[in-house]
């Protein structure tokens, strides 16, 4: 396939590339990533986890140095290598180069435990270095006894530390390495056996391995899911259980406040000639009862059934406010209104929450404070509208109780405040009541050119 090239009137010649291509460079990147990158990545081997399976029966003081036990177990297998390597270095060169040569077979296993990829590296140089400095046989090049040992527990140790994926490289990097120094070094007398052997027995070790490490990350999936699965259980029970309470509290309350709104109506008639300011009580509370239900039903329905659909009933405002107020001027309390700056539409969601502010704030007077007065300040200023419940000391004698509440007022008006990213204060004035101001901010319109706002 040919394309144009820049109006030159040259062709050059575009070849897509094949999928063989693109995975060979993404194994040549991972193999850089793997064994060059993170060849100095420093990563400690952890003490191990007690107080599970075996070591959760072992004394307190005993079970602090079990967690230990990885480390005790890779030193014994270095010094097992460093064993082998020396007692069997095949030169008449004396305990020095025994020693050396020991020393080469436990230095790359003992940095498995800080730097496991480094390890690799250090293993297959010692193996050059011993074979330098040990041998003068050319049919165990490049893997004498300490260096096989060496080399196979590096393997194993690093692929139980990493990923399959790197402990594969390495696998093979060891072949062509043994290989290929075997076909350069022999002088001729080309022997492979043990670098086959070697690879053989390694590839049983990481084959091991890599089960352990499926077996392990199924192990962890599942107890995830497990735990997820419980958390969810306990979730969906708890929601349930409040379901079934809102339910129940639907029925309770909704039979007593209908009980409540017939008796209010009907009670006037049982009285001859009843005054009019009693005939008036009665019809407030029915009003009250009526309301009260009327709401409950709207929050509460929408957990009696999964169909439920809300009333499109229109949301209290502002301009509702007076209404509140000779509604709990009815209810028996004195409360004045003052209203500052130019009245005008805020928006929805602020105008809906100003009135349950309102509304709670003279229902705790009500609840806690029966008798006093109080006094709601509206104030319509730049950037955001203001508000001010306050109410007096509780009259003394007074007749009727305070009636302790649940004490969610004042936090459901401090969530429709934060909701609203707006500031509030609450707490007793001087004069022995109770006050609450709120400042609940409005984004000023943006004006255009031409005087429009948006």
């Amino acid at each position: 396939m040919t394309l144009p090239h820049g109006g030159s009137g040259e062709f050059d010649t575009y070849q897509p590339r094949s999928p063989e291509f693109k995975a060979a460079v993404d194994a040549l990147r991972g193999l850089r990533h793997d064994l060059i990158s993170d060849a100095f990545a420093y990563r400690p081997l952890p003490p191990m986890r007690v107080g599970r399976g075996l070591s959760g029966g072992l004394p307190g003081r005993v079970r602090g140095y079990a967690a230990w036990t990885p480390h005790v177990l890779i030193t014994a297998a270095g010094l097992v290598a460093m064993l082998i390597g020396s007692s069997n270095s095949n030169n008449n060169n004396g305990t020095a180069t025994d020693l050396l040569v020991g020393v080469l077979a436990l230095a790359p296993v003992l940095l498995t435990m800080v730097r496991p990829v480094l390890a690799f590296w250090v293993s297959m140089a010692a193996t050059a270095i011993t074979y330098a400095v040990a041998s003068t046989a050319w049919d165990e090049w490049p893997w004498l006894d300490g260096s096989f040992a060496c080399h196979l527990m590096v393997l194993t140790l690093v692929a139980i530390r990493t990923r399959p994926r790197t402990a594969a490289w390495m696998w093979l990097l060891t072949g062509i390495y043994g290989l290929l120094w075997e076909g350069a070094f022999s002088g001729g007398h080309y022997n492979s056996t043990d670098t086959v052997q070697l690879l053989f027995v390694s590839a049983l070790a990481l084959l091991a391995v890599s089960v352990w490490h499926i077996r392990r990350d199924a192990q962890q999936t599942v107890t995830a899911q497990q735990t997820v699965t419980a958390h969810e259980r306990s979730r969906r029970t708890l929601l349930e259980e409040r379901t079934t309470i809102a339910r129940e509290l639907h029925d309770v309350v909704a039979h007593h406040m209908s009980v409540v709104a017939i008796q209010a109506e009907a009670a006037p008639y049982r009285v001859e000639n009843p005054p009019p300011e009693l005939e008036k009580a009665f019809a407030t509370i029915r009003e009250n009862a009526v309301a009260a239900l009327t709401e409950l039903r709207r929050v509460l329905g929408v957990v009696r059934a999964e169909d439920y659909e809300a009333p499109d009933a229109p949301q209290p405002t502002l301009a509702d406010l007076d209404a509140l107020l000779a509604n709990v001027r009815d209810a028996g309390l004195s409360v004045d209104k003052v209203l500052t700056g130019a009245v005008h539409e805020l928006p929805q969601g602020v105008e809906l929450s100003a009135y349950r502010i309102v509304q709670e704030a003279l229902s705790n007077t009500l609840r806690h404070a029966p008798g006093a007065s109080a006094r709601v300040e509206v104030s319509y200023v730049l950037g955001g509208l203001g508000l001010r419940m306050v109410n007096g000391p509780l009259p003394l004698p007074s007749l009727v109780k305070s009636s302790p509440g649940a004490g969610h007022g004042i936090t459901g008006m401090r969530e429709r405040v934060s909701m609203l990213n707006g500031e509030m204060t609450a707490g007793p004035t001087d004069e022995g009541g109770y006050e609450v101001t709120v400042f609940l901010p409005v984004p000023l319109p943006v004006q255009f050119e031409d005087g429009a706002e948006a």
